[in-house]
């Protein structure tokens, strides 16, 4: 088996139950090591953890299991884990749709696998677990029964140095899904689509933004239109840049009786600067504006811009939502610009509920970038 060492600098992160080793991180790589191949980690000949390898990424050793090993069989492990993630969704009643698989948050790093009814959606986004596909396809067919799996690659697979292309692995699938969510309906485009057809890790946040505000509702960054069906308010105007969007509002607000509204196909940064009508509902729910922490300082200060524009439309004792889906900035950093926003306009803000990705997402604190979406539920008092 392949042999990683690392340096001494590296052994705190074990101790801490950290998954990703760097390639800065690591002293050297003894045996064949190709691409997502097996390896055993090590310090000064102590075995530490066992993992996924990759030589071309950056994010070099991806730990599967730490030592003492209750089973060294790779594939064992990983049917294991599989069963035991479904398994775990069993108690998510409201919806139709669930993620089932959440990449190294259930123990199977870069494995994303979401269920829309009879319809598996899955993405291998390490080269360890695309070396087992196969492996994972079988069992996904032999526990879940579906009517067909399809993968959906991430660019983020170039840099395991892996080819982008979607495929369909069994059977077939719809192009199309009803979503059922708590009583609302959404429609999902599962090939060609942003994500993996819907954002499900929205699922609890829509719900609780939707308690507050029901007279005028005003919906950024709007995609599907979520937040603002969710909320059925009087009235409710959709912001979007993308047509296909709009699109998809349209058909959405159809399918669940919402009449009385506006969609507003434009960049959101340009339609504050000339919105005037008032709201006692926001949402902003913008993309990753920050990627990574180089592009850090141009998000926060784009998120200010978004914030502060948004806290003038809105209605004294409104609420206003806020969210990152971005690692790089949490709730410390959405609550400086919550804060900041707030002096510049001059109002006060009271804290409601700090919000985060549902459960079938879930957030394992030794793995900081499992919490991915964070938001802030606020009222302007």
């Amino acid at each position: 088996m392949v042999e990683v060492e690392i340096k001494s600098t590296a052994l705190n992160k074990i101790g801490q139950r950290a998954v990703w080793i760097y390639n800065r991180e690591i002293k050297t790589i003894k045996g064949d090591a190709e691409a997502g191949s097996i390896a055993v980690l090590t310090h000064r000949g102590k075995k530490l953890a066992i993992g996924f390898v990759n030589p071309k990424s950056k994010i070099t050793f991806r730990v599967i299991e730490f030592y003492p090993l209750k089973n060294s069989d790779i594939e064992q492990i990983i049917e294991r884990r599989i069963e035991k993630a479904i398994r775990k969704r069993d108690q998510i009643k409201n919806t139709n749709s669930v993620r089932l698989i959440h990449s190294e948050a259930d123990g199977l790093p870069g494995l994303i696998v979401d269920r829309y009814g009879k319809n598996i959606i899955c993405s291998f986004d390490t080269a360890g677990m695309d070396r087992l596909k196969a492996l994972v396809v079988d069992k996904l067919i032999k526990s879940v029964k579906p009517n067909g799996i399809f993968e959906k690659a991430n660019k983020v697979r170039e840099k395991e140095g892996l080819p982008v292309e979607d495929k369909l692995l069994y059977g077939n699938i719809d192009d199309e899904f009803i979503v059922e969510e708590n009583g609302r309906l959404f429609k999902a485009v599962l090939k060609g689509s942003q994500k993996t057809g819907f954002y499900l890790d929205q699922r609890k946040n829509r719900q609780i933004a939707s308690m507050y505000g029901n007279r005028r509702t005003l919906d950024l960054f709007s995609f599907s239109g979520g937040f603002g069906i969710y909320a059925k308010a009087e009235y409710t105007k959709f912001v979007d840049v993308s047509e296909k969007a709009i699109k998809l509002v349209e058909k959405n607000c159809a399918l669940n009786g919402i009449e009385n509204y506006d969609t507003v196909k434009m960049d959101v940064f340009k339609f504050l600067e000339s919105e005037k009508e008032r709201y006692d509902l926001i949402i902003i729910d913008p993309p990753a504006f920050a990627k990574n922490k180089n592009a850090l300082k141009g998000a926060i200060n784009g998120l200010k811009f978004i914030t502060i524009n948004a806290l003038r439309l809105l209605e004294q004792n409104g609420h206003i939502a806020i969210f990152s889906c971005s690692n790089a900035i949490g709730f410390e950093q959405l609550l400086q610009v919550v804060k900041t926003s707030s002096q510049k306009v001059e109002c006060e803000l009271e804290l409601i509920s700090f919000l985060k990705q549902d459960v079938d997402h879930p957030f394992l604190i030794n793995i900081p970038s499992s919490l991915y979406l964070t938001g802030l539920l606020l009222k302007k008092v």
